[in-house]
């Protein structure tokens, strides 16, 4: 195994932006709403009951209301392959982030809190570590990996001839809107897939008070208890498809359309389609805003294991296919990798899924793809390299970004 003793990839001019963003930004919900409280909406004094001063974990979700993803009586397994040792003693220098001269092992853990890791290569798993009291059996809350999975659904959806197209205007699922602001007429399921919703919402949460109001936003989104009247408020910027800006609304008004196109419910939807033919060996859990309204959390409330949530990566992989069994079409797959270079996104962005040009990095020959969520959980997949990673943790403090890490180890993994 060669020793990395360089970085392999040269950092463009840009700041990081979306799923990297918001790492930095969980704590800063704590600070801001300390701030805002006396002018703050009932959701930002929710939040702080609910998840502390420094915001959601991957645990928060054993206190929310959720619904249950169900899985079947039949379950996969992944084979225990030869364990790759070099992991654990491979160094690599990640310079454009001027990490010192370090292991895998001391990246995933010291650095980054890991709680969980596994890697699965050719079908097998090759390399399998927990820290602490986290377990292969533990879910943990996976952000906006859901994202991703949110896009998986829409696909399947489309499949199905639920949604006849992306290119069909929300409203054709949500007619209240029309009624809202003429806007919402012009806006797609394909600007929800990539971002270009031209919607006043921002993820960002930045200590002035011009940012005041997306704090207030987002605290909404996450802790509210009627989403669909918060998507009925909304404004516009700009128009649609116009211009692109990391938001989370986009992925929870998706969730409401596949649930309206379909006529079922987030979570029985994506076990029915998902979790139960891909043989998950456990249920999953996806956080909704109440009882009353139960509207899920697409945009980041999904909470699973570890090898399960690989298991949405080995389906990637196969080009939609398990088992012999077609669980959405090759032609979603293809749309999904094929990343959009003329993007004012930065590039790298498409249906809800990443590659590293996202962050300003030159994508290497044979690269992967990723899902990603806030303290890093990571669904990476390669396959060049029939190679899928999954990591989960309570932070991602190192210099080390970890999808760039993935992408770094797949590149020396011995053939």
């Amino acid at each position: 195994m060669p020793t990395m003793t360089k970085a392999y990839y040269g950092r463009k001019d840009g700041r990081r932006a979306g799923a990297g963003r918001a790492v930095r930004t969980v704590a800063m919900l704590g600070m801001l709403a300390i701030f805002a409280m006396p002018l703050s909406s009932c959701s930002i004094v929710r939040a702080l009951r609910t998840d502390g001063a420094n915001g959601p974990n991957i645990f928060s979700f054993e206190q929310r209301e959720h619904d249950t993803i169900a899985n079947g009586e039949q379950t996969f397994q992944f084979p225990v392959g030869r364990r790759a040792d070099w992991i654990d003693t491979t160094h690599f220098y990640n310079d454009p982030h001027h990490c010192r001269y370090m292991t895998y092992e001391e990246a995933f853990a010291e650095k980054s809190n890991t709680q969980g890791i596994v890697i699965i290569h050719n079908d097998s798993i090759v390399y399998e570590r927990y820290w602490g009291d986290f377990s292969a059996e533990r879910m943990a809350t996976i952000f906006s990996v859901s994202k991703s999975i949110t896009s998986l659904l829409c696909g399947i959806a489309v499949d199905e001839g639920y949604i006849r197209s992306i290119d069909d205007p929300v409203t054709d699922y949500l007619p209240e809107l029309k009624q809202e602001d003429p806007m919402w007429q012009k806006l797609t399921i394909r600007h929800l897939l990539d971002m270009k919703s031209g919607l006043d919402f921002d993820d960002t949460y930045d200590l002035n008070w011009k940012e005041l109001k997306y704090l207030n936003a987002m605290a909404k989104l996450n802790y509210g208890h009627d989403i669909m009247k918060q998507i009925k408020g909304l404004k516009f910027r700009c128009e649609p498809g116009t211009k692109s800006r990391y938001e989370s609304m986009t992925a929870a008004i998706l969730g409401v359309v596949i649930e309206r196109a379909t006529g079922k419910r987030y979570a029985d939807y994506l076990s029915e389609k998902v979790w139960r033919p891909l043989g998950m060996e456990h249920a999953a859990l996806i956080n909704i805003d109440s009882r009353d309204h139960d509207v899920a959390h697409a945009f980041g409330g999904i909470a699973t294991t570890v090898k399960d949530l690989a298991k949405i990566g080995r389906l990637y992989l196969n080009n939609g296919m398990w088992e012999g069994q077609r669980i959405v079409s090759e032609e979603w797959i293809s749309q999904t990798i094929d990343f959009d270079t003329n993007s004012h996104f930065k590039q790298g962005y498409h249906f809800n899924w990443y590659n590293i040009s996202y962050e300003g990095f030159t994508r290497p020959q044979n690269s992967g793809y990723y899902a990603v969520g806030i303290c890093s959980q990571v669904l990476y997949v390669n396959p060049h390299k029939n190679l899928v990673i999954v990591r989960m943790g309570l932070s991602n403090n190192g210099c080390a970004y970890l999808p760039v890490l993935f992408e770094q180890m797949a590149i020396t993994w011995p053939e």
